[in-house]
């Protein structure tokens, strides 16, 4: 009876922690969906139609030369790269997709975000990792499935357009700035850039196989010569003043859209006329779709869409109108699939253009000035005031560029696009990948890697040497080396899981491998301020009354 009893009671007792522990679970995850709580259903989405309210009508009242410059600059940066991916797409991807379809895309994607999303700052197009990813689809369709591509990614697409919906519905947002620090962000960057440079190099290959030698000499010159002289009148405002201020400037806004009409040009006259030339492919027909008849995107166009969006928006932009994520979600979402019901690519938000847009949009605020410490060529240390510099938040640079690609769907609009040489473009893959890649911290912490010691600026105390810095730079270009070898392989279509996966390695093994503070100097949170490793515990507990209770603690201190 003995024996019985303690058996009933340690089953007991069993039976109670059992409960005990579901009755946890069930406390933690009702606490989820309390009112301004993680998983609370539409509560971002709530915020963001109140901030959509407050802004749109001010976005529409900005408009100046500034603001037109931008529009022009972003049509080109955003139209040629995008159908230079329309060339590769056509060529690898049995015709399914052409320059008629990327145009028609970027501009109806473009438009609609323009005129309803919360970020207006945020550039739309068919991205360099969505071609990687969809012709990795391609050929799973064709060599592997034996199933038709088109119908394939239709609802791949609508699939994922639901999906997109639950994300902003349940705020994964708050997931993005809770959990994503600048690492990975630094790595997609990075991935952007050299996917640019591979593009390059992938339409002067296709120039050396289709073209004559001499053809394909020129085609060299023409792809230097649009970087290089884009480059060379990016930076005009430093040149000596050999031109009145105003002009400079001009140069500058203007300065791919110079060295691109230069380059289209160029091979219509004189000799040049006789050689042959790559040109893209465009259909003499209206309207006609290149070829008549017709989970993981997700995790791809969210991450890629948010990175970019907090990217144009980030401090040094000075943006001071409210802004938001989940609504743009939700239009992505909108988009992608209706994307993929009419049977074109979809569009979402593009690196580098989205912040070279902010960029293009700075400027200098009147009555409003900073002072730091400089030192002159002396090394007397002075005082100087530079003026505040913000960008201009409006609409308008966004609707023009998208509105302005959408007519070059329409005859006899279309047919100019004939005229467009490759290796123009291929010149303005190389300045656009260098462009992205001259303002990511990753270019500079290289630099250090192959600067002597004595030249090195000074660390902080705590960090006694910078070999740690220069452990955690390699690292970063071995990850996103390693990334994009991934996207030439049939296993491809899994890049962007492998992104995600960097944000918990960051987070749960990197403060194994690398000092607090080393881990500080070089890194922060992407979406708010404040370390992964904390300032110590005041700002710890702050940055948590700040954020709603997540449905799991942080991953940081798991």
């Amino acid at each position: 009876m003995a024996a019985l009893s303690t058996t009933a009671g340690l089953g007991l007792r069993g039976v109670n922690a059992s409960a005990t522990a579901e009755n946890r679970l069930n406390v933690r995850t009702a606490s989820a969906f309390r009112k301004d709580s993680a998983l609370r259903p539409f509560r971002l989405l709530r915020q963001d139609r109140n901030n959509f309210g407050k802004r749109y009508v001010s976005d529409w009242t900005v408009f100046n030369q500034l603001t037109f410059a931008s529009a022009v600059y972003v049509y080109f940066t955003n139209l040629l790269p995008g159908i230079t991916f329309a060339s590769d797409l056509y060529v690898l991807m049995g015709q399914n997709w052409g320059t008629i379809e990327v145009v028609f895309s970027t501009g109806l994607c473009g438009a609609i975000f323009s005129l309803c999303s919360i970020q207006p700052l945020t550039i739309l197009g068919v991205t360099g990792p969505f071609s990687a990813l969809a012709e990795n689809i391609y050929s799973l369709c064709t060599d592997s499935f034996r199933i038709d591509f088109l119908s394939f990614m239709a609802w791949s697409l609508i699939h994922s357009g639901w999906m997109h919906w639950l994300l902003a519905i349940f705020n994964a947002h708050d997931w993005t700035t809770m959990y994503v620090t600048e690492f990975s962000c630094e790595i997609f960057s990075v991935l952007n850039s050299i996917i640019y440079f591979h593009k390059a190099v992938q339409e002067l290959q296709r120039a050396h196989s289709d073209l004559s030698f001499a053809a394909f000499l020129y085609a060299i010159i023409g792809a230097a010569g649009t970087f290089l002289l884009a480059l060379f009148v990016s930076e005009a405002e430093k040149w000596p003043p050999i031109f009145h201020r105003y002009v400079r400037t001009g140069l500058r806004e203007y300065a791919a859209a110079i060295s691109i009409i230069f380059f289209i040009g160029m091979p219509y006259v004189g000799e040049l006329r006789s050689l042959d030339k790559g040109t893209l492919y465009t259909s003499s027909h209206a309207f006609r779709p290149t070829k008549p008849g017709r989970a993981i995107i997700t995790i791809l166009f969210f991450f890629d869409h948010e990175i970019s969006s907090i990217i144009c928006t980030i401090k040094c932009y000075g943006t001071k109108k409210p802004t938001g994520f989940a609504q743009d979600i939700v239009l992505l979402g909108a988009t992608t699939a209706l994307c993929g019901i009419l049977g074109i690519p979809p569009a979402n938000g593009l690196l580098p253009q989205a912040p070279l847009h902010s960029e293009s949009l700075m400027h200098n605020v009147k009555g409003e000035y900073t002072e730091e410490t400089v030192l002159d060529k002396h090394g007397i240390e002075r005082l100087v005031q530079r003026p505040v510099q913000r960008v201009y938040e409006q609409r308008w640079s966004t609707f023009l560029h998208a509105g302005a690609i959408s007519v070059f769907i329409c005859p006899p609009l279309q047919l100019v696009f004939g005229l467009k040489p490759t290796s123009v473009l291929a010149g303005l893959f190389i300045f656009m990948g260098e462009q992205s890649l001259s303002v990511n911290p990753i270019l500079q912490r290289t630099f250090w890697v192959l600067t002597p010691a004595s030249g090195l600026p000074p660390l902080p105390e705590k960090i006694k040497s910078y070999w740690p810095i220069h452990a955690y730079t390699l690292f970063e270009i071995v990850m996103t080396v390693v990334i994009f070898i991934v996207t030439l392989t049939l296993a491809g279509p899994a890049f962007p899981v492998i992104i995600i996966a960097l944000v918990l390695f960051r987070l749960l093994a990197m403060n194994r491998l690398w000092n607090r503070k080393v881990l500080r100097y070089v890194d922060r949170w992407a979406c708010r301020g404040g370390f992964p490793e904390g300032d110590d515990e005041h700002s710890q507990t702050q940055d948590m009354e700040e954020k709603p209770a997540p449905l799991v603690p942080p991953l940081a201190s798991a």
